[in-house]
């Protein structure tokens, strides 16, 4: 079974750019429909970016603008270009097929924007 690992967050000012990476092989990569989701504390896990096994893009409109999902099916990988980052955007951020059904989630990586 698929378990993503996410990578590339931290702590960055209002304003700042983060890249998130997320590795996941073993499940057809290059195939599925991949997803950035988000979750902060008390709130429910949401789907802020997505992107096509033919890399048709698409996204919430909370980060519309500013952040840029990418993928590289060589690399069974998936990246997140998060620009003009705002307190909002802190979160634990994770990968996945849009699903359902899911893979096992991974650990997420944490993103903190301090003001």
């Amino acid at each position: 079974q698929v378990r993503p690992v996410e990578s590339g967050g931290g702590l960055v000012q209002a304003g700042g750019s983060l890249r998130l990476s997320c590795a996941a092989s073993g499940g057809g990569f290059s195939f599925k429909t991949m997803g950035w989701y988000r979750q902060a504390p008390g709130n429910q896990r949401d789907l802020v970016a997505r992107i096509s096994s033919g890399g048709i893009t698409n996204y919430a409109d909370s980060v519309k603008g500013r952040f840029t999902i990418s993928r590289d099916n060589a690399k069974d990988t998936v990246y997140l270009q998060m620009n003009s980052l705002n307190g909002e955007d802190t979160a634990v951020y994770y990968c996945n097929r849009v699903g359902p059904p899911y893979w096992n989630w991974g650990q997420g990586t944490q993103v903190t924007v301090s003001s």
